[in-house]
């Protein structure tokens, strides 16, 4: 198919717009968004002063959060020390009630009455003791034992004493 140009129903270039306009158009948009601020703000911009109140309150808190996240820190590392030490208290804990045990057991089974009366019978040649080998002994009832003391002289000591000879 041939491009008829003579035929003005499908002239597409009546809508085209030129070059040099869409040029003039893009200039008048850049115009329009472009903002001059004069000499002085734009220094007071670029060399902007910073506030020592605001820089002393910034510095302030990421010191004070600092130490907070190093205390934090610190307490778990010791927390996981002190968890440790327990265990390990825990571990020897357990080994000397299994050795106590142990020789509980072992003691306990060297002195059964049955492995003393043993011994004495067959490496000592102790046997037991009989009604012909017993001797009894019998105490008067009228014994006294007395303390002496020197007189001090004193009538006071000398009637207390005669009280509690009394009730002696």
């Amino acid at each position: 198919m041939a491009y008829n140009e003579k035929t003005t129903a499908y002239d597409l270039s009546l809508f085209e717009t030129s070059a040099e306009e869409k040029i003039k158009k893009k200039k008048q948009k850049n115009k329009a968004k472009v903002v001059k601020l004069p000499e002085d703000e734009i220094h007071k911009i670029r060399f902007r002063k910073h506030n020592p109140f605001k820089m002393a309150a910034g510095a302030l808190s990421v010191g004070v959060i600092t130490a907070v996240i190093i205390a934090i820190i610190m307490g778990q590392v010791q927390l996981t020390e002190l968890n440790q030490q327990i265990i390990t208290a825990q571990n020897q804990l357990s080994d000397q009630q299994s050795v106590y045990t142990q020789t509980q057991m072992a003691v306990q089974s060297n002195l059964s009455t049955s492995g003393i009366q043993e011994y004495a019978e067959e490496t000592l040649g102790m046997t037991k003791a009989t009604n012909a080998q017993k001797e009894f002994v019998k105490l008067s009832d009228g014994d006294k034992a007395e303390i002496t003391q020197e007189s001090s002289g004193d009538v006071f000591s000398w009637i207390s004493n005669a009280i509690s000879n009394l009730w002696s």
